[in-house]
């Protein structure tokens, strides 16, 4: 089923980000460019991620993936948006796990961490993998969502 996917980057992430739009194009999806439109050694990645990962969350059903030098900062900036949950993967499996056992809606995908194809492949586990329900699992996202509602902390569990 094709998936509407969000990117945005830095510099560092320019080149990754357009193969990845190349190959969400191959496979099917719906890749939106959030920018930047060139690759310019002084940009900021805030105003790109953020805006990746805030479309993400205002299109339903749709994914953002955000790329930088590292993928922490962007993973940083990507969360501060409500509603979003970014995760920061490495390996197939933890970006099959960001969205199997977390719901992550948004990937943030560091450029300099590994080669493109990995990258490509970490994004194509990601957007091929759905939220597995699980109780356990729905449960502690319910935890958080919460807290991002309230602003306060869930009770810690009683003591055995």
């Amino acid at each position: 089923m094709p998936v509407r996917v969000y990117l945005g980057s830095d510099h560092a992430g320019f080149v990754l980000k357009s193969r990845l739009i190349e190959w969400l194009k191959q496979a099917g999806h719906d890749p939106v460019d959030c920018g930047p439109d060139a690759e310019r050694d002084d940009d900021d990645y805030p105003p790109y991620v953020m805006r990746a990962a805030k479309s993400a969350v205002d299109d339903p059903d749709s994914l953002g993936i955000v790329i930088g030098g590292s993928g922490n900062g962007e993973a940083i900036a990507a969360n501060k948006i409500r509603g979003v949950r970014a995760a920061i993967a490495w390996t197939e499996e933890t970006a099959q796990l960001a969205r199997l056992h977390n719901n992550a809606n948004v990937l943030s995908l560091g450029a300099r961490m590994y080669p493109i194809e990995d990258a490509v492949s970490f994004a194509r586990v990601f957007v091929e993998t759905k939220f597995s329900g699980a109780e356990r699992h729905a449960r502690r996202l319910g935890e958080i969502a919460d807290f991002e509602a309230t602003g306060e902390l869930p009770p810690l569990p009683a003591e055995p």
